[in-house]
């Protein structure tokens, strides 16, 4: 699925994310959440719910985002969206870890794994793998 830079939600992610860099964590939620509310597709839909996921207060919340923003991917049925769900996944189990439900982490590390072909071999595709390694390594003295 390619990213329309001319495309209404993506423009405003793109400048939640400028005011993010900012450190304007507020004004970044603002938009991100009118990027959920004016979506009309799920690829928009998607891509505001992983933003607000970021911009969350609490674990339980990022984690409904996040789960939010799987399941919208998952619906899609495009190949494409495979290369996003290592990093959706092991969001998901870091929340998981975060809430002390080792298990539900530990499947959800091993998810992010499964997928983890899917990522390019660059430091984007490189952190998200160290990530699920370390998450997968943390959780192996705790089940």
């Amino acid at each position: 699925m390619q990213f329309d830079p001319g495309n209404t939600i993506v423009k405003l992610c793109a400048e939640g994310m400028n005011y993010e860099g900012q450190g304007k964590a507020e004004e970044a939620h603002k938009l991100f959440q009118q990027a959920w509310e004016e979506a009309t597709n799920n690829f928009e839909k998607f891509i505001a719910a992983h933003y607000l996921a970021r911009h969350q207060s609490n674990v339980t919340n990022k984690l409904e985002w996040d789960e939010t923003a799987l399941h919208i991917a998952l619906q899609m049925k495009d190949e494409s969206m495979k290369a996003y769900y290592p990093s959706l996944y092991l969001n998901i189990a870091k929340c998981y870890e975060d809430l002390e439900n080792f298990k539900k982490a530990n499947v959800n590390f091993h998810l992010a794994q499964s997928f983890a072909d899917n990522l390019q071999n660059d430091g984007y595709g490189n952190m998200i793998k160290s990530g699920i390694r370390n998450g997968i390594e943390r959780l192996a003295g705790k089940l």
